[in-house]
């Protein structure tokens, strides 16, 4: 297995990066509130909230004793899947019936069984933790063919299931715009795809996958005994909003007003464009691109569009949680050693291998730290003003609460009714290793 690639001569040490970079000047940045709306449902009150959703649909008579009955997880850091999940097992063994989780994530996790169960693992998912077992096999049957005639396979641990219960969250995609994105029907049609259902799907182009995951989703769902699936929508600050019911003849026709809500929620930068974007950290437990493009305007495709507009981005680490899989690479201009260091290419490249989409894990340029990343960034941005780039610093796609903003904006801060100044000025805080001190702690 690959895990690691040397890059020779990624960092020069004292030697032409290091004169080209010195005295490169870093913008004096201020921290930022950003104000969302946050209705939500209480963790406390979530168990109740999806029984209450199940009862007054009467889908709880769906589920019945003796029952097989698989339960969809995927590989998004959907906020409370765990419990979510867990709910739902109690829910089908207190009907009376034996419930399955079944790894519905398409590709990931390296398109193999232990990758997918480790996945899950570290999202809190397992057979300890759910108390019931987890089916990951990567097999797959014929679904049989969508309405325009195309091939369409499906898990074959769902396959043998008496009943199966969708459960995904609904939000926006990064690389198409349609009726449907993320959500239910993708997870038929990607995620009980498993790498070859998916590949298949995948195979003409994002061009055209929002009618294909409705076509491929649909012949599934036609496919396997769905008794109901389980919407999930989050606010912007990843918050539980509200849980969705819906039969198994529902979901097509009512997934795409969900959506919609969904996209309403969608957090964001309060300010429409800079010239350097630091991210810093990326991964699949905030997005399946690394980073969400509706929110950093990082799309790797032309058919979705939105987000910050920047010259530069300048991505610092990867998460633990992406289990070394570096998608979303493709969308920065500069990264760190410590981030190369820990791409493992055959967790990578399988992902994207499937989706087509290859230019989301081009190796940015590598430099040796953090200070490096980003003025490598400030460097190469052209046509700024007198006062130098803009910068705009998150410490992910998903938590936005609260980012750094360089002083171009003060006047954009004091005016913005969204925006709260939380600082004076001041430079950005590196360690002796020239990285910054606080990473991944600026978002919560």
């Amino acid at each position: 297995m690959i895990k690691h690639l040397t890059a020779r001569g990624a960092c020069l040490g004292s030697g032409t990066i290091d004169k080209l970079l010195e005295g490169v000047p870093l913008p004096k940045v201020v921290r930022v509130r950003q104000s969302f709306p946050d209705e939500h449902i209480s963790v406390d009150g979530l168990p109740r909230e999806i029984l209450e959703r199940i009862r007054a649909r009467g889908a709880e008579e769906r589920v019945r004793p003796g029952m097989r009955i698989g339960i969809t997880a995927g590989s998004r850091g959907i906020s409370n899947i765990p419990l979510i999940l867990k709910t739902l097992v109690n829910f089908v063994r207190e009907r009376g019936a034996e419930p399955f989780l079944i790894a519905a994530m398409g590709s990931h996790g390296g398109a193999t069984s232990e990758g997918q169960r480790a996945v899950l693992a570290g999202l809190g998912i397992t057979e300890e933790s759910m108390g019931c077992p987890i089916r990951s096999s990567m097999e797959v049957v014929p679904a049989g063919r969508n309405a325009e005639g195309a091939e369409v396979f499906m898990s074959r641990d769902a396959s043998e299931m008496d009943g199966i219960i969708v459960c995904n969250r609904i939000k926006a995609h990064t690389c198409f715009r349609g009726p449907v994105e993320s959500g239910l029907m993708k997870m038929m049609a990607i995620g009980l795809g498993k790498q070859v259902g998916a590949d298949y799907c995948h195979k003409a182009g994002f061009q055209n996958m929002a009618k294909n995951v409705r076509l491929f989703g649909q012949t599934v769902l036609n496919a396997l005994p769905v008794l109901f699936g389980v919407g999930i929508l989050e606010n912007a600050f990843d918050h539980t909003s509200e849980i969705a019911v819906l039969y198994k003849e529902e979901i097509p026709q009512e997934e795409p007003a969900y959506l919609a809500r969904a996209m309403d929620m969608l957090p964001k930068i309060h300010v429409p464009e800079c010239d350097v974007l630091v991210v810093d950290t990326i991964g699949k437990n905030f997005s399946g691109g690394g980073m969400d493009a509706n929110v950093t305007g990082t799309f790797v495709t032309p058919y979705a569009s939105g987000g910050l507009k920047s010259q530069r981005v300048a991505v610092l680490d990867l998460s633990p949680e992406s289990h070394n899989n570096a998608t979303g690479s493709g969308m920065a201009h500069a990264t760190t050693q410590r981030f190369f260091d820990k791409i493992d290419f055959e967790q990578t490249y399988p992902n994207v291998i499937t989706s087509t989409v290859i230019e989301n894990v081009r190796i940015p340029m590598v430099l040796k730290n953090d200070r490096q990343a980003i003025q490598v960034c400030l460097r190469t941005c052209t046509d700024v003003g007198p006062d130098g780039p803009r910068l705009v610093r998150i410490s992910n796609s998903m938590q936005l609460g609260h980012i750094y903003l360089s002083h171009h904006y003060l006047p954009q801060i004091e005016e913005h009714p969204l925006l709260d100044r939380e600082s004076e000025l001041m430079d950005l805080p590196f360690d002796d290793g020239g990285n910054l001190i606080d990473l991944g702690k600026i978002g919560v």
